[in-house]
């Protein structure tokens, strides 16, 4: 009756939180009690002695007690814990139930704006293929075209290969690309055009043709895999619990170490459409190139010749002014040349004649240092004479410090008369081979082309 009494207490405390708890009492183990038996004064006997064994080792009934109060609250204990691990599993279920349905949605969520991104760029790279391919063919028929046009012009070319191989001949430091030799590449080039206009344009055309399609075919690789990604990206949206054809792929739980990023992803896509652009966009360029040459061959020449010319006009004004202002600061050095050599050789009468008062000094001291005895004092013509040797030892110093350098001015000078002698001479080779070599063999160049049957 004690123990259902303390049960149902247990129960109703546990159904009733707001009823105080049962007094918490520790188990621990009994520890053994030998109780003292009372000696009899009867005498002793066989009987006697058996019944002292039940009188020992025994527990006593307070210790009983408390050991069945430690057993009910293990037991209470234990089911308080068993009811609170039942009712944070039935949590922990809900819990995982939910989120994992909102994981769910969330990523077929994605996997949506994913297909919509596919879509995009499989879109726009279709359009960018048909575009390049129609480029393509109007690139291809302008190419049968050139090939229907053929001229050549022999003299004015030799004439611009002539002034660039004999300008090779300029001496550093003149021998710059400057304005004379930009025009003169850009008139060998034009003239190229002109003569090679067949061979050299029919190249460019297969060239840029040959860039159309690899371009295209770059784009048409990116669009395939955008449809077959299409594809599976749309399989995985149907996917849900209720599908048949799901299960455990613990392998795929990673990330690859060659996977993209969605921005290099984009990039990618958008790299190739541009690049596809600018193939493009070289290749309607080339059209109107190959129409202009065509048109305007003869008056780009007459042009690019006026002004080859005057830059030549230009270039040889420089040169001669430049060669006017070395030769003046020729002279110039050699005036400095000749003062900073009077210059060390005062210098060296100066030092000569610091050297000669520096020995008397030296000598009146060391004479002076044989005076006997109580003679040999410190009097005033001691201190002079010592003031005397500093003075001129300082003054020495200084006369010899300026002499080296007077010395290495006078080196530079010459070194600096050297370089201007050699750069006179070096411009007064450019002007010969500008004036004499060049402008005189363009009196060749012819004053007109016969372009008219290009058009």
């Amino acid at each position: 009756r004690e123990r259902r009494e303390r049960e149902n207490g247990g129960s109703s405390a546990m159904a009733q939180p707001e009823e105080p708890q049962p007094t918490v009492v520790p188990s621990c183990p009994l520890p053994s009690k030998i109780c003292d038996v009372v000696r009899s004064e009867r005498p002793r006997s066989c009987c006697g002695m058996a019944m002292a064994g039940f009188r020992t080792s025994k527990y006593q009934v307070p210790e009983w007690h408390r050991r069945n109060a430690g057993v009910y609250y293990k037991a209470y204990t234990a089911s308080e814990q068993s009811e609170r691990g039942r009712a944070e599993s039935q949590h922990l279920m809900k819990h995982a139930a939910a989120s994992a349905q909102r994981a769910q949605e969330h990523s077929k969520t994605t996997l949506g704006q994913r297909l919509q991104d596919i879509h995009f760029w499989r879109v726009e790279l279709q359009k960018e293929i048909m575009e390049l391919d129609a480029e393509t063919n109007l690139l291809a028929a302008q190419k049968l075209r050139l090939e229907r046009a053929l001229d050549a012009t022999e003299v004015p070319y030799s004439v611009v290969v002539d002034n660039l191989e004999c300008r090779e001949r300029r001496q550093p430091p003149d021998l710059v690309i400057d304005e004379v030799e930009r025009q003169l590449l850009k008139e060998a080039d034009l003239i190229r055009d002109i003569r090679d206009l067949l061979k050299r344009t029919i190249i460019q055309a297969t060239t840029q043709i040959r860039s159309n399609r690899i371009q295209k075919e770059n784009c048409e690789l990116d669009w395939s895999d955008k449809v077959e990604t299409y594809h599976i990206d749309d399989k995985c949206v149907s996917y849900c619990t209720d599908s048949t054809n799901v299960q455990f792929h613990p392998s795929s739980v990673k990330f690859e170490e060659n996977a993209s990023t969605p921005k290099s992803w984009a990039q990618f896509s958008h790299d190739n459409i541009s690049s596809a652009e600018q193939e493009k966009l070289a290749s309607v360029q080339l059209r109107s190139l190959i129409n202009s040459i065509i048109h305007d061959a003869s008056e780009d020449l007459r042009m690019q010749r006026a002004a080859v010319n005057e830059a030549f006009d230009n270039r040889c004004r420089e040169l001669d002014d430049a060669k006017f202002r070395l030769e003046q600061h020729l002279q110039h050095i050699l005036k400095d040349i000749a003062d900073e050599e009077a210059n060390i050789v005062n210098l060296k009468k100066s030092i000569r004649d610091k050297e000669a008062h520096l020995k008397v000094a030296h000598t009146r001291l060391f004479d002076r240092s044989f005076r006997p005895n109580i003679e040999l004092c410190r009097d005033e013509p001691q201190f002079r004479l010592i003031s005397e040797v500093e003075e001129l030892t300082v003054f020495l110093e200084a006369l010899k410090r300026k002499l080296m350098e007077s010395e290495q001015n006078l080196k530079n000078l010459e070194e600096t008369r050297m370089k201007l002698e050699k750069e006179i001479t070096v411009k007064a080779n450019s002007l010969f081979i500008d004036r004499q070599k060049c402008m005189s063999y363009r009196v060749r160049y012819p004053v007109d082309l016969e372009v008219a049957s290009y058009k």
